[in-house]
């Protein structure tokens, strides 16, 4: 009767224990636990962020990403994803009107990319 007893706490405690995991999905190489909805998120952000390529202009960096603080130039800055400040690029620009411009360093919306980083982490700075 013992026996029958600790059989049946165990699979009581190993199906309740179960039931956090049906919510996850084992990696196709076995690694572990994925979580789908933190995946597609992701998914989702590299896609947003690929579609932002050199020889686009400035302005165009803005359906994306916001500007960070933090010491930049008018050829040389840092962006932070719209929706999470701690996904972040670097981005070289060629100015739009450098020959005609006195004020060259000043940005201008039609400056071209020149060359945006890989998207990496990092905490936010602070100006």
């Amino acid at each position: 009767m013992r026996k029958l007893a600790w059989t049946l706490l165990a699979v009581l405690v190993m199906t309740v224990a179960g039931v956090p995991a049906q919510e996850t999905v084992i990696d196709a190489r076995g690694r572990g636990p994925i979580d789908q909805e933190h995946t597609n998120w992701i998914d989702h952000v590299m896609r947003s962020i690929s579609t932002i390529k050199p020889g686009m202009k400035r302005r165009d960096l803005f359906t994306v990403f916001t500007e960070e603080g933090g010491i930049s130039t008018r050829t040389r800055k840092g962006y932070v994803y719209k929706h999470c400040p701690y996904i972040k690029v670097d981005v070289e620009f060629s100015p739009a009107d450098a020959d005609t411009n006195p004020d060259a360093l000043t940005e201008n919306p039609e400056d071209t990319i020149v060359k945006i980083s890989r998207p990496y982490l990092e905490y936010a700075h602070v100006d």
